[in-house]
């Protein structure tokens, strides 16, 4: 769907045509005030605040960068400022965001239930990370985000995202290589 078409719509006055954002882009966005503020519920308020600002600074967009960058520096810096502001309980709350549904049924297969090993895992270690690190390999790995776009997000420079990515990763290999080493073998 056209983004700028949906704007247009909003902008004009068709309220329902902002539920295509909300649609679109809001898990992405929880998953990165999570990482930013560590309570599920926290990462939702939080995110609802940022589309109630995004709707009400739609006319704002410059058309020239893609909405999802807009809309993420928004997401990212309501985490900051109202983390940072105590406004939310920080306090770790165990929510496993990339897999929610923990549970199993005898329909599982081998392969499923590795796949939610393996993604528990990913994010034990992201969790493990210091917040910044764990924001940024969710936006360059998980949704796909160029590091131009992120430096946007975040409000750094290009150079140092790629000395914070350097090391987010070298950090997740650790922390990856600890979590597997507790594994019981075959």
């Amino acid at each position: 769907m056209d983004e700028k078409l949906q704007i247009r719509k909003v902008l004009k006055g068709d309220t329902s045509a902002f539920g295509y954002f909300v649609d679109t882009y809001q898990d992405m966005a929880i998953t990165i005030a999570y990482r930013i503020c560590g309570n599920k519920q926290d990462a939702e308020d939080i995110v609802q605040n940022a589309f109630v600002k995004a709707f009400h600074n739609l006319h704002t967009f410059r058309s020239d960068s893609k909405f999802s960058t807009w809309f993420y520096r928004i997401v990212y810096n309501t985490a900051v400022t109202e983390t940072r502001s105590s406004t939310y309980n920080t306090e770790f709350v165990d929510y496993k965001l990339i897999d929610s549904d923990s549970s199993f049924s005898d329909l599982d297969t081998m392969a499923q239930v590795e796949d939610r090993e393996r993604k528990a895992m990913v994010n034990d270690a992201l969790e493990k990370m210091p917040k910044d690190e764990g924001v940024l390999l969710t936006l360059y790995y998980l949704e796909d985000t160029s590091v131009k776009d992120i430096a946007q997000i975040t409000g750094l420079t290009d150079t140092n995202i790629k000395v914070k990515l350097h090391r987010a990763r070298k950090r997740f290999a650790e922390e990856m290589s600890k979590l597997m080493k507790y594994e019981v073998p075959d």
